[in-house]
């Protein structure tokens, strides 16, 4: 009997916990108000990171140590008379037992201010009593008044005739509801053939990548930019080369909107939120839905069949219905939501970076002493940020728990930094650094590591560096294999959580081709609708290192993408792709980024501007001139291979009589001389005795046919079609056609060789 599911107790406590957009008193006695329903947020910063922990989002008022704006709004009061007031918060350096209460906050209502500042007790999140305040109209102003600028978070407010502590555990969901009069059912959202939960690289990569390929997108993003790391609240610069190896289109729509940062971090224009946007929104296939966390989902029969998300400002609350879905959480998710196969190293992992920056200014610049609260640093106890950044290596949280502990993580990155500005104003460095001030401190994290989701393939390093050959090898990931641990000469004085890293690197990656990661870790081995995407993709914790930058997981989006379209068109899995339809995926990964269909049956359109294909895509390591198979121009469906050893570059490729295939090399000759024209390919008894290659050049044109069963004479791996003298500044075109063709035509790559060159060397 099939089972449906509403998967995960803690998921299923959120949809009690999501708040709504407008005051409600749900009865006369009461008011409940939530922080981010707040008209005007002022300075302060809507915080949807730690939604998991701490069941809503909240106001953050992070001000680099100045009190930011009053966040503000209208509240309706059913009667007049004596309230009490509690607020939702916590002091949020106590857990470490350190004193100052640096979040402080008051609450104004109607213009007075509150004597409790609140912020200041308690580690854990809960309500502290306000006393009372007399409420004599129904419209009431309130507003937050920050204090410090040093990170006070409110949740949210409540008003009761009655002095009775709000709920707090799991009652507090229940009691939520009931306050603000949640619906009880969801607004549905169907008609779309792929849900991308996740708007970073790869959530972009792969909602852009579908929706050319004529699906229907809903792309999901918790936050109020796309980008994740690559956005301009975390300002990890992309890295990772793309467009090379077997697919070298493959990349061209990262390129589209990757960032322009020359340090990480970068500048807050260099990462360029609105143009990521403003790409997404052009897309007539793709409903972006921002500021929407994902919470909970459904599953039946090991398939996904819907994800629920709220409003993070509004809380309306949206149950997504599709065929398809693709986690690119970069925790996993969604796929732990409805129950994948996932796992996650038990310890050591790669830590959350909150990078920061300063600068410096004509006249000395005051920052408050943070000796209470703050780590205690003096200069020696980090490094001295460089070019005014702090940068990838303030990370912290290897040991912690990166899912239900990234709160405190992230606050415990706060402090590491603040500790070390006040050692720069304040102790051994305030001589040197009189005018400086912050500029920026990324209040959201940059995590590198945490779930990762189980595929029909887990690449490991083993799978990197011995280049395994998988016949779908599909991204090529050309970041080492870069893993992060603390750094011992820092990490001694704070051993518990170091918060200074060093990269270790395994450099025995092919950095300029890359190595290609298959199709199959790309989705989950038992939730057969469910695509993954990202750092979250099935990988090992060492092959992880490599394959975690930018770059790198939006192509794997890509990728994802055009799957999803075949598997609409063909109303199949995404297993189903690579074993039944890899001829037309094939064909798929080698279009250009620009070239879309409106729906998946429609023909394809190719752009009116296809960009050239990169020379460093495959570089092959050959005299003369030379081209891999990945580089040349294609018609018809040529399939990838990597079986048969000896091959040049990265594969070959191989096409019959059926395909209506031809491939295209083009040469500039750029000085006159006699060349020798070289073809490679490898060899089995399945190809072509009668392959068909031409030569155009300006010495006239010439065919010729091939035996392909046998090897290549020389050295078993390239033949040569004949002496040709070509013109200067002329062109050179060698043309595999498989017309005719008795069995495969097999194409490795082409070189063209100066005689006298070769005579020289022989000499």
């Amino acid at each position: 009997m099939n089972q449906r599911y509403l998967v995960s107790l803690a998921a299923f406590l959120f949809v009690y916990l999501v708040v709504a957009s407008v005051n409600f008193a749900a009865e006369e006695d009461s008011l409940f108000v939530e922080a981010e329903s707040f008209a005007e947020h002022g300075g302060w910063k809507l915080d949807t990171q730690f939604i998991g922990e701490m069941g809503s989002p909240y106001l953050l008022a992070h001000g680099l140590g100045r009190s930011v704006e009053n966040a503000t709004t209208n509240a309706m009061f059913a009667v007049p008379g004596s309230y009490h007031v509690w607020v939702r918060t916590k002091d949020w350096v106590a857990r470490w037992g350190a004193t100052g209460a640096p979040g402080k906050f008051k609450l104004v209502v109607n213009g007075t201010e509150l004597e409790t500042e609140f912020g200041t007790n308690g580690a854990e999140w809960a309500w502290q009593y306000g006393g009372t305040v007399d409420i004599s109209e129904a419209e009431t102003t309130l507003e937050l008044k920050d204090l410090t600028g040093f990170d006070g978070r409110c949740d949210a407010i409540y008003f009761s005739l009655k002095k009775e502590v709000p709920p707090s555990g799991e009652s507090l969901a229940q009691w939520r509801r009931e306050q603000l009069g949640l619906a009880d059912q969801p607004t549905r959202m169907a008609g779309y053939d792929l849900v991308v939960v996740g708007g970073g690289y790869s959530g972009m990569g792969a909602a852009l990548s579908a929706a050319r390929m004529g699906c229907k997108v809903a792309l999901l993003q918790n936050r109020g930019v796309l980008g994740g790391n690559g956005s301009s609240e975390v300002r990890v610069w992309a890295m990772g080369n793309i467009r090379r190896g077997p697919y070298p289109r493959v990349g061209e729509i990262i390129n589209e909107f990757a960032d322009s940062a020359q340090k990480s971090p970068g500048t807050y224009e260099e990462f360029g939120d609105a143009h990521k946007e403003a790409i997404v929104r052009a897309e007539p296939n793709i409903d972006l839905f921002l500021h929407h966390h994902a919470f909970a989902a459904t599953a039946e029969d090991n398939q996904v069949t819907s994800v629920m998300a709220f409003d993070t400002r509004t809380s309306e609350q949206r149950e997504f219905v599709a065929p398809l879905f693709v986690d690119c959480t970069g925790h996993g998710t969604l796929g732990y939501l409805v129950k994948a196969k996932w796992e996650m190293t038990p310890d050591g992992r790669m830590g959350m970076s909150n990078m920061w920056a300063w600068d410096e200014q004509s006249e000395a610049v005051q920052f408050p002493k943070t000796d209470e609260w703050a780590l205690d640093l003096d200069m020696k106890d980090f490094p001295y940020p460089r070019d005014h950044h702090g940068q990838w290596f303030w990370e912290s949280g290897f040991d912690k728990d990166p899912i239900n502990d990234a709160e405190g993580i992230r606050d415990w990155n706060l402090r590491a930094v603040y500790g070390a500005f006040n050692a720069m104003k304040n102790r051994d460095g305030a001589e040197k650094h009189p005018n400086a001030f912050l500029t920026w401190v990324a209040f959201i994290g940059g995590p590198r590591e945490s779930r990762r989701i189980i595929g029909d393939v887990q690449l490991t390093k083993e799978d990197i560096v011995d280049k395994r050959e998988f016949k779908d090898g599909v991204v090529p990931t050309t970041w080492s294999i870069d893993l992060h641990y603390p750094k011992e000469q820092y990490a001694e004085k704070f051993a518990d959580n170091p918060f200074i890293s060093k990269a270790v690197h395994d450099r025995r990656v092919d950095r300029n081709v890359g190595y290609p990661v298959p199709y199959r870790c790309f989705y989950s081995a038992n939730i057969s609708n469910l695509f993954i995407a990202g750092r979250c993709a099935s990988t090992t914790h060492e092959a992880l290192g490599t394959v975690r930058v930018m770059k790198t997981c939006g192509m794997m989006g890509e990728v994802v993408g055009k799957a999803a379209s075949i598997c609409r068109q063909r109303d199949c899995n995404p297993r189903a792709v690579y074993e039944q339809y890899w001829g037309e995926m094939d064909k798929l990964l080698q279009l250009p980024g620009g070239a879309r269909r409106l729906t998946v049956n429609d023909a394809i359109v190719m752009p009116a501007i296809v960009p050239d294909i990169p020379p460093s895509a495959t570089k092959l390591k050959m005299k003369g001139l030379s081209k891999d198979d990945s580089m040349a121009q294609t018609t018809g469906n040529w399939q990838t291979g990597s079986g048969l050893k000896g091959f040049a570059g990265i594969g070959y490729q191989y096409a019959n009589d059926n395909a209506k295939a031809t491939m295209t090399f083009k040469f500039n000759i750029k000085k006159a001389d006699k060349y020798d024209v070289r073809v490679g390919w490898r060899n089995h008894k399945n190809r072509a005795t009668n392959a068909k290659v031409i030569v155009k050049s300006s010495a006239g044109e010439l065919k010729l046919k091939l035996d392909m069963t046998k090897p290549p004479a020389i050295d078993g791996s390239a033949h040569s079609l004949g002496i040709f003298e070509l013109e200067k500044d002329s062109k050179c075109l060698v043309i595999f056609d498989t017309d005719g063709a008795n069995g495969n035509v097999c194409t490795d790559f082409v070189q063209i060789l100066p005689v006298e060159k070769e005579a020289a060397n022989k000499d």
